[in-house]
């Protein structure tokens, strides 16, 4: 019978404000809908052509391309801020290129 290793033993420990302690930020279903909503009223318009969804440790990005292949004229941000209050515990941001809105 084999031993049973877990990847987790083997992974380097990360201290401080390591990613890895940091729980998941997602886009709830209102969340999705207003944007899902604005991103329609682009595309009918033909200024937006594409979107994506991602995720990361802390963070949620709503980012919208003109193009398949560019770069994405904007970012929506969700960013976990550490705070323990409900409700009020993630941050909005807006992001043209590199710069915030």
């Amino acid at each position: 019978m084999g031993q049973l290793h877990l990847l987790e033993d083997f992974r380097p420990a990360r201290t401080g404000g390591g990613r890895r302690n940091q729980r998941p930020v997602y886009f709830n279903r209102s969340e999705l809908n207003q944007l899902l909503s604005l991103y329609s009223r682009r595309v009918m318009t033909g200024e937006w052509r594409d979107y994506a969804l991602d995720h990361h440790a802390g963070l949620a990005v709503f980012s919208i391309f003109r193009h398949t292949h560019d770069q994405p004229l904007y970012s929506i941000a969700k960013r976990h801020n550490g705070s323990s209050k409900p409700g009020k515990d993630c941050d909005y941001a807006v992001y043209s290129g590199r710069q915030q809105l």
